[in-house]
């Protein structure tokens, strides 16, 4: 089992709908963020463009950001929509992409357009990372039917309003304190859609603890970095 694994929450800016060029600000936070897995928020390859057309793990327009996977020898969590149609999150690396996980819990009108996923983990060097969307951070169920997937962390892609850059320290402390696990929260940053015209950035990483181990601003573009140890 690997006893260190070394992690960035990364808050691009991103253009509404323009898949090719969000892929390429990934690839560059990528290379920025120089951590064995990037995490970054819900949706961020469309922005939180409920009509985006769903992003298939094959699409040509992803091959910069798995060009700099491949260069950094990263593991790249990305948020878009994906076939189901589901909010879901890319597992990005130097081979390619596949679908890792759809949002569990849908808010408001995503399940107008959206099906519901299913918990899940993914391993990376012998570390279990679970996964989460947003409103699953919210729900205690969420990370409890994840936690008995045998996880050590809990990350989650967000989109929240400025007003609310308090609320991932707050299930973050949550999760960590019921399951004894690190969290990583990749919170938008910038303008984007459905009336998030002002998001919170603030994206952070917890310890089993729940201490704050590393926190960007609510500026586009910045990267928090910590090493996750066990």
């Amino acid at each position: 089992m690997g006893q260190l694994l070394s992690i960035a929450v990364a808050q691009p800016r991103c253009t509404a709908f323009d898949v090719k060029s969000n892929a390429v600000a990934h690839g560059e936070a990528v290379r920025a963020a120089d951590a064995r897995v990037v995490v970054f928020p819900e949706m961020s390859l469309t922005g939180y463009e409920l009509d985006a057309a769903p992003v298939l793990p094959d699409d040509e327009r992803l091959a910069p950001l798995v060009a700099a996977c491949a260069e950094a020898g990263t593991l790249a969590l990305v948020g878009a929509p994906v076939p189901g149609p589901r909010i879901g999150m890319l597992a990005v690396d130097g081979e390619g992409a596949r679908v890792a996980y759809g949002k569990v819990y849908l808010h408001g009108s995503e399940a107008d357009r959206f099906v519901p996923g299913e918990p899940a983990a993914i391993e990376v060097d012998g570390w279990r990372l679970g996964l989460a969307v947003c409103r699953d951070t919210g729900i205690p169920e969420h990370a409890a039917r994840t936690a008995a997937l045998g996880i050590d962390g809990y990350v989650a892609g967000v989109v929240h309003a400025d007003h609310e850059a308090e609320v991932h320290g707050e299930r973050a402390r949550r999760v960590a304190a019921d399951h004894g696990v690190w969290v990583a929260t990749a919170a938008f940053a910038g303008p984007t859609g459905g009336g998030f015209d002002h998001t919170s950035g603030r994206s952070g990483i917890w310890s089993a603890d729940g201490e704050l181990v590393a926190e960007a601003s609510a500026a586009p573009d910045e990267i928090a970095r910590a090493v996750f140890t066990k």
